[in-house]
């Protein structure tokens, strides 16, 4: 039986490796391919995979791809013209399109809660790649997937890890979450000199080929707090019983500790595929690639316990996940402005923890907050961090 797939997010890291994911299986389709304003790439992707339904945020850009379509359509390149929409409204309108089984979320950012919203409300399976969803509206998305019997898989490989360590034990009675962390670029950097990291050397992370600001998150640790978060949603437990652990050859990409003291962990190489597959093919196990892990190379796996003064992204998230309400919200948003600014080089790699937590310290809680309320608070954390700059 054919699969129909919808990527939100097509051009970025996790939207690429998808599709090559999807050039291994006959059995896939793509049938809703988005962009934020990559047109150069998505257009090459519509040569190949020929979607029906097409959405450039950007509406300029969306209406140049218009144009290059109609050409490559006369000039006989593609058999059929796909809907073309641009906006919010339409990546809403791509996450809930009819011809569609699963909708991978890769988008990056908050702009991912409503087109996921939209998703579920359309019955469709999520292969969850856009952290940020869960990490300020997990209370409104696990309840509506939960009512509209929609599966939710991880993409990330913490989440898909936990996910794999928890098939097959019928009462799942976890003791403990064990999240491991690469430790990002810095992990044996002293903490006095982060003030003087560059772009650049935050850019490159020892392990794994992820997008710009992904990469950053995880040389802050920021991106570890973000998972915290996620899983606190994903898996219904308290963040007091989810532990943080550095694995710095990402090897062990999570595990779980059960109440009889057993540990299952999780290992294969640091390969996104991996985790984007599984998501797409479960309850199947299918080739991805022949880097398969090799134990006898393995000289040791190293097990660290974070710095939480060094790393205080990582603790300023556990403590907005515990207090709750719309503190995550808030983590989220002044760390997404923060890393912005950053990689725009207009503040220093410091600043975007201070950042984080000054808008913290200057927020009220609000408990249960409606999408309405999350994207009012990102606003006023915008134009906040505008002003202390």
């Amino acid at each position: 039986m054919m699969k129909k797939i919808a990527i939100l997010g097509s051009t970025g890291s996790i939207g690429t490796q998808t599709l090559d994911i999807i050039r291994l299986n006959d059995d896939m389709q793509v049938t809703v391919l988005t962009a934020y304003e990559n047109i150069n790439l998505i257009f090459k992707q519509i040569l190949e995979f020929c979607p029906k339904f097409v959405c450039i945020f950007d509406i300029i850009k969306a209406e140049e791809l218009k144009e290059r379509i109609k050409s490559a359509y006369t000039e006989g390149k593609i058999c059929y013209m796909p809907e073309i929409t641009s906006g919010l409204e339409g990546l809403e309108a791509a996450a809930s399109f009819d011809d569609s089984d699963i909708v991978v979320t890769a988008v990056v950012g908050m702009i991912g809660i409503r087109p996921t919203i939209a998703a579920i409300n359309a019955g469709k399976d999520i292969a969850l790649a856009n952290k940020e969803t869960l990490v300020c509206a997990g209370h409104i998305i696990m309840k509506l997937a939960k009512e509209k019997g929609v599966n939710i898989y991880p993409v990330d490989s913490e989440h898909s890890a936990i996910f794999q360590c928890l098939q097959g034990r019928a009462d799942n009675q976890i003791r403990k979450i064990l999240l491991t962390a690469s430790g990002g670029p810095f992990l044996h950097t002293p903490k006095e000199e982060l003030k003087n990291v560059t772009l650049e050397s935050a850019l490159k992370h020892p392990n794994w080929a992820m997008g710009a600001k992904v990469t950053i998150d995880s040389s802050t640790m920021v991106n570890k707090g973000l998972e915290v978060c996620e899983a606190r949603w994903l898996f219904d437990i308290s963040p007091k019983d989810i532990e943080v652990v550095i694995q710095p050859q990402s090897i062990v990409h999570s595990a779980v500790e059960f109440e009889d003291g057993s540990v299952i962990a999780q290992m294969g190489v640091p390969d996104m595929k991996l985790p984007i597959s599984y998501a797409l093919t479960y309850p199947e196990r299918r080739f991805v690639s022949e880097d398969y892990l090799d134990l006898f190379k393995l000289s040791k796996l190293d097990f660290i316990k974070p710095d939480l003064d060094k790393f205080k992204g990582l603790k300023l998230a556990f403590l907005s996940i515990t207090e709750g309400g719309s503190l995550p919200t808030v983590f989220n948003a002044a760390n997404e402005v923060a890393v912005s600014l950053f990689i725009q080089k207009k503040i220093r790699y410091l600043d975007i923890v201070n950042i984080i937590e000054d808008s913290l310290n200057r927020h009220k809680k609000i408990d249960n907050p409606d999408v309405d309320t999350i994207e009012g608070i990102q606003q006023e954390i915008i134009e906040g961090v505008n002003i202390i700059k």
